[in-house]
């Protein structure tokens, strides 16, 4: 995942006259300046504790810039914290857990399991980010699969990049902690298997890249990873980071999408403070 590959997606992504997304009417609409700075909003079931997560992810978010997603699912302590939920971003490549998604729910519906070409390919694409095994996967499923699995998984508000722009991939907060909930416990969508396998790559993820939500977790945990970054000439640097976490009584996943960053390392900053504050109070 070098910057000189994404930098001529960008060049392409411009070139076909791709736009920033559907961010710009939305915040075209928010002319009230109160308006236009929504809050964390958090629930739970642990006393004390939902109070306690809106104060300190509100202060982590205090003095950064950047327009900032959170998503964050506790089933221990059947605790939810958003915010901008329902935001869209261009998803980079965390998209790459979809597609492996997609690969898996459509080799179960055929009664089949990977190859070992798509397995070469499968894991490249998770544990190194790789480009080009992306494409070759986004290519071979094609949208009318990918939409299918999106539509069964209840990823309502995940709009899929046209002419193969996998990075362009419209996404939210809300459906990617939707696939978090899949991948981490039993359901009629994914099988065991494939989310195990799922599970086991994303723990695999390469050195490097195991930056974002995994910053600060507790060492009792399992963690599991999937990052993305892109930069284009709106709305600067997207740097997104989706993580889930189990073991030593512990069992959550959550979700921190980012724009508008000046450079990569000040949205891992970002994300990193966010995920930082979540894993002490939830520990």
């Amino acid at each position: 995942m070098t910057q000189s590959l994404w930098t001529s997606r960008r060049a392409r992504a411009v070139a076909v006259g791709v736009g920033a997304g559907v961010l710009i009417p939305v915040l075209a609409a928010a002319t009230p300046a109160a308006a236009a700075t929504p809050t964390v909003s958090c629930t739970s079931a642990k006393a004390g504790l939902a109070a306690k997560l809106k104060k300190d992810i509100t202060a982590a978010l205090a003095t950064r810039k950047g327009t900032v997603a959170v998503g964050l699912y506790d089933r221990t302590t059947k605790t939810t914290c958003t915010l901008r939920a329902t935001s869209a971003y261009d998803s980079a490549s965390t998209v790459k857990v979809t597609v492996l998604a997609t690969l898996l729910w459509d080799a179960k519906k055929h009664n089949r399991t990977l190859t070992t070409r798509e397995s070469t390919l499968a894991k490249a694409m998770i544990t190194k980010s790789d480009n080009t095994a992306t494409s070759t996967l986004w290519k071979q499923l094609g949208l009318t699969k990918i939409k299918g699995f999106l539509s069964a998984a209840g990823m309502t508000q995940t709009k899929p990049g046209a002419n193969n722009y996998w990075g362009l991939t419209q996404e939210t907060v809300t459906d990617e902690q939707k696939l978090l909930k899949l991948v981490t416990a039993k359901n009629t969508v994914l099988s065991d298997n494939s989310r195990a396998y799922i599970l086991k790559l994303m723990n695999q993820v390469i050195s490097s890249q195991r930056w974002g939500t995994p910053y600060g977790a507790p060492s009792t945990v399992t963690v599991h990873v999937k990052n993305g970054w892109l930069q284009r000439s709106t709305h600067g640097w997207r740097v997104h980071s989706l993580g889930t976490f189990n073991g030593g009584g512990h069992d959550y996943m959550m979700s921190v999408l980012t724009q508008d960053n000046s450079t990569m390392s000040y949205g891992i900053t970002t994300i990193q403070g966010v995920a930082k504050a979540i894993h002490k109070d939830l520990a």
